[in-house]
């Protein structure tokens, strides 16, 4: 046991939750148009408080517990049963399991709640509920025990995701983009403006996500060490790089930057460099965050216009698509002089590692797109999934909640 790791992985949980409320909730709060704000941080709040409950009756067994052949964890666990202020050496072995367990529970409540980009102003809170719930249980806590359980079949193949980028920001991204296309597009899409009613909001939730970042994937090394501080400023840079990508971009290509797009760059540049922090030296990490801002910038300014999906607040293009060329880009510059438990990337002599994080984005994206598409249909087959027109063109702030966010008084 090591009194600084654990007090550094407890500040780091501490970290990961203020990504999710408020980072989160005013990132994206902002966003929307001001009669459906409190739909998004009420989404926000409750995932907190569903997936953290979920995690201790039995999500942290599934994702962590011992293996079920590689596929997902049992229930040994359950109820944290044997989870306490003993080590566990397969996971962490300076600090005690009970906080390990905490750290990752922050990790499964944020990737649910990326998704609530892409179904902004539509959906029922009541479908919404549900469908938390399940994802979580049959989409998260079997892909965290893949990439990260003991035991788990791709973990075992030597797939490296340092901090989250398929088992977060692919997995949310990808369903993010199913629910986009099964959803449909809000009402009025294309035909009228969809402005953020709040630019503020989303500023000040960008700080908070940069700032919660660092417990985020720092915090990953679950030590207080050189990884530790190699992930920090590698997260750091390819965060500004990509921020300043994007509004160079921008400007070249609308005769203006805009503090949206810095946001939204930066945001991209985290979620890139998340499973790649704690394997390359700060110069790559800067490559990589900028490369961030323009394969993310395309996806959002180009492919999404060309294709016409309504990915509300962009979870794909932000997410999805920087957690894939993460994972890539972990092939490419990872470095045993960085970290030697971790492995060699294709420009320092190994293409193996690229074929397995390949593999892991293909086999990941595919068990989730139809995954979230089953568990879709089974919840809008039960109850409905989208609100009706009327109270989609009321704002869900008043239907759903039944309260207001902002009172003119006469």
């Amino acid at each position: 046991m090591n009194s600084g790791d654990t007090a550094w992985v407890i500040t780091s949980t501490a970290l990961v939750l203020l990504m999710t409320i408020p980072g989160l909730a005013f990132f994206y709060g902002g966003l929307v148009r001001r009669k459906n704000v409190l739909s998004i941080l009420m989404q926000c709040f409750i995932i907190m408080c569903i997936i953290s409950l979920q995690w201790v009756l039995f999500g942290y067994s599934l994702a962590f517990g011992p293996s079920f052949h590689g596929i997902i964890g049992n229930f040994d666990w359950a109820g944290l049963k044997g989870v306490g202020a003993a080590p566990n050496a397969a996971y962490a072995a300076t600090i005690p399991h009970s906080v390990f367990m905490i750290f990752q529970c922050m990790f499964a409540v944020i990737t649910p709640a990326l998704i609530i980009g892409a179904f902004a102003e539509r959906m029922k809170f009541s479908a919404f509920l549900i469908f938390t719930i399940l994802w979580a249980t049959f989409v998260y806590n079997p892909i965290a025990h893949w990439v990260w359980g003991t035991g788990g079949w791709l973990r075992n193949l030597g797939v490296l995701d340092f901090a989250g980028g398929v088992v977060v920001h692919t997995s949310s991204g990808i369903s993010a983009l199913v629910i986009a296309l099964l959803l449909g597009k809000r009402e009025g899409y294309k035909r009228q403006p969809f402005r953020p009613h709040n630019l503020p909001f989303t500023v000040l939730g960008a700080a908070l996500l940069w700032f919660g970042w660092f417990g985020f994937n720092a915090g990953s090394a679950l030590a207080a060490d050189g990884i530790a501080a190699n992930a920090f400023i590698a997260t750091h840079v390819a965060a500004a790089a990509a921020g300043l990508t994007w509004a160079l971009v921008e400007w070249k290509q609308n005769g203006a930057p805009t503090i949206l797009g810095v946001c939204t760059g930066a945001v991209a540049g985290l979620a890139t460099i998340t499973p790649v922090c704690g394997f390359v030296n700060p110069m790559n990490a800067i490559f990589i965050g900028a490369l961030a801002a323009v394969f993310c910038y395309i996806a959002i300014a180009v492919i999404k216009t060309k294709l016409g999906y309504d990915d509300a607040l962009d979870a794909f293009g932000v997410h999805g698509v920087g957690g894939i060329w993460g994972t890539i880009a972990v092939g490419l510059f990872a470095e045993k002089a960085v970290n030697a438990t971790g492995a060699n990337g294709l420009f320092f002599g190994d293409t193996y590692q690229l074929l397995v994080q390949l593999m892991m984005v293909v086999v990941v994206s595919a068990f989730v797109a139809v995954m979230t598409w089953i568990l879709f249909k089974v919840v809008d087959a039960a109850i409905g999934m989208r609100v009706e027109e009327e109270q989609e063109f009321i704002g869900l702030d008043l239907t759903q909640q039944s309260e207001a966010a902002y009172t003119v008084i006469e």
